[in-house]
């Protein structure tokens, strides 16, 4: 899990920069704060899904016992 923290960082500032565009566009005042503030919790909930998804590869360790 090395890269989640990283990939959580990049998914923040994606997210921040979407919504960034949308107050820029007035779309944000129209939705109302309520909405806002649940649509930027699923988002970081699907990144936090989508980063622990692809966080490593699982491997089998194999003890030889003699």
């Amino acid at each position: 899990m090395k890269w989640t923290g990283l990939y959580l960082i990049g998914y923040s500032i994606l997210i921040i920069g979407l919504l960034a565009a949308l107050w820029k566009a007035g779309v944000l005042a129209s939705i109302g704060s309520g909405w806002t503030m649940i649509g930027i919790l699923i988002a970081i909930g699907i990144g936090i899904m989508i980063a622990v998804t692809h966080s490593g590869s699982r491997e089998n360790v194999e003890i030889d016992r003699k």
